[in-house]
């Protein structure tokens, strides 16, 4: 790692430090009217910031001397630790993404960190922070080649036409482009796969589109109706002015709700400022961040189920709310989830078409827009039996499911429109679920399951008889789709690889 990592990281701690004066010793502290005693304090508090810095520090690049990484054709190795010793392996076969991050300090010095996510349990992937950003894309760039070659060979094994020449030529050519390694520095000389954009955010829609969402409308009715009701008590309580009536009211509480609706809004705008989506040969490139920015590369076929979302506020103008269920990322969802913040519906379905090729060229015969607005039967969804209507009055006739050769559909919503979409081959398991009045009144839930995210595929109130045929035919098409799935499809898909080239 870079020299200046164990300081780039424990920046909190002096932050800690000197928010915890600021408490303690700040304007209105008890402390503060006693100024012999804030002198001596302050003098303490000073001494013990700059032992606990130094100490701090020592410990820091005790730890970054023994952080080291290294890149072989077939994993990712780490290891770190003074007392207790760690070691890592990132297997390539396994990766599911590469992300380059950037938190606010690292932004304003040059510095990033990158983060190797893999298929298994939870703390299964690989944080290298701090690189200098250059050096953190050119190492990105290396470890998502060899990922690819490896995707190659995998794909040539299914294929007997593939060429084995193709596989090792690609290798041969990684290890003769790499530099030789230099103290402080990851930099190769493999160049990043071309980039084709798709979508870009403008900032006027993004603002717009966190002003009309429901967060936004139900902070701003709070603190009306909080503001309304201390003007009515200040007006029908004698001896009570708005003042005494807002600190009354709760101003602490007041405040609170100011400031989780200000965290609302800066997350959302994280997630949306500068937020572009493009596709490439190494996969699905997502680029978004305020704040903090972060540039995720996302491999075909890690995708495992996308959710469409449109508020009611947003139908005029017809705008979707994309997130995705990515395998791999298990304890940083909410902040790789987002595969559009908000977007009109031909972007929407460029992102969809972006991250499940196989559905075809993006609407051709207008199914998706069909799930997407329809109701009740339309496009051939299978729909809830009227005797749904006791326990879902309102959304019965929106939900519907539908299977096509590629995916599951399940369509549900009515204030809010939604629509989930799970290929078949990224079914994990599947789960037919019924309650004591679902019982009664002959009704049934169908879950399919994906990877841990923010997407929970589930068809509610199917008739039992619709259900158990929809539990096992979705067995089955899993079963056929993941025979026939191979990486190298989804570049031929896109239009990156013809098949004339091969």
């Amino acid at each position: 790692m870079h020299r200046l990592s164990p300081l780039l990281g424990g920046w909190a701690v002096f932050a800690g430090v000197a928010g915890y004066w600021f408490y303690s010793m700040g304007p209105g502290s008890a402390a503060g009217a006693q100024d012999q005693q804030m002198h001596l304090s302050f003098t303490l508090i000073a001494a013990a910031t700059v032992a606990g810095a130094l100490v701090a520090i020592g410990f820091g690049y005790v730890g970054w001397y023994f952080h080291t990484f290294r890149i072989t054709d077939e994993a990712i190795e780490q290891r770190k630790g003074v007392v207790f010793r760690q070691q890592r392996q990132a297997r390539l076969d396994r990766l599911q993404a590469v992300d380059v991050v950037q938190p606010l300090v690292g932004r304003l010095f040059g510095f990033a960190k990158i983060s190797v996510e893999v298929a298994g349990g939870a703390r299964s992937g690989i944080a290298l922070q701090f690189l200098r950003l250059s050096d953190a894309e050119a190492l990105r760039n290396e470890i998502l080649a060899l990922a690819a070659g490896y995707r190659a060979e995998v794909a040539a094994r299914h294929d007997d036409a593939a060429s084995d020449s193709r596989v090792g030529g690609l290798r041969e050519e990684l290890k003769r482009v790499r530099l030789a390694p230099t103290p402080g520095s990851a930099r190769t000389a493999v160049a990043a796969a071309e980039e084709r954009p798709l979508v870009a955010v403008p900032v006027p829609r993004l603002l717009a589109s966190i002003l009309l969402s429901w967060g936004t409308i139900a902070s701003a009715a709070m603190v009306a109706i909080f503001v309304a009701g201390s003007v009515v008590v200040a007006i029908l309580v004698p001896g009570i002015d708005i003042v005494g009536a807002f600190i009354g009211g709760g101003f602490v509480g007041l405040l609170s709700g100011v400031a989780g609706m200000v965290s609302y809004l800066l997350a959302s705008l994280n997630r949306g400022v500068n937020f572009r989506l493009g596709i490439a040969a190494d996969g699905v490139r997502i680029a978004h961040g305020l704040l903090e920015t972060r540039k995720q590369t996302v491999p075909p076929g890690r995708v495992q189920a996308v959710h469409f979302k449109q508020s009611l506020l947003w139908r005029r103008h017809d705008w979707w709310h994309i997130v995705v269920n990515v395998a791999g990322y298990q304890d940083d969802q909410q902040a790789v989830s987002t595969l559009l913040p908000v977007g009109t519906r031909q972007e929407a379905l460029a992102a969809l078409w972006c991250v499940l090729p196989d559905l075809g060229d993006p609407d051709t015969e207008g199914a998706v827009s069909r799930a997407l607005s329809g109701s009740g039967a339309d496009g051939g969804f299978l729909t809830a039996p009227e005797s749904a209507k006791w326990v879902d009055p309102l959304q019965r006739r929106f939900r519907g499911v539908l299977a096509t050769e590629t995916a599951l559909f399940i369509r549900r919503g009515w204030l809010v429109r939604e629509l989930i979409v799970v290929p078949h081959e990224r079914t994990q398991s599947l789960a037919l679920k019924q309650g004591p009045i679902q019982r009664a009144l002959g009704i049934a839930d169908v879950a399919v399951h994906s990877t841990k995210g923010v997407v929970s595929p589930v068809a509610q109130h199917l008739a039992i008889a619709d259900a158990v045929s929809l539990l096992n035919a979705q067995a089955s098409r899993a079963r056929a789709r993941r025979r026939v799935q191979t990486p190298e499809q989804w570049m031929r898909k896109v239009g990156l690889v013809d098949d004339a080239a091969d």
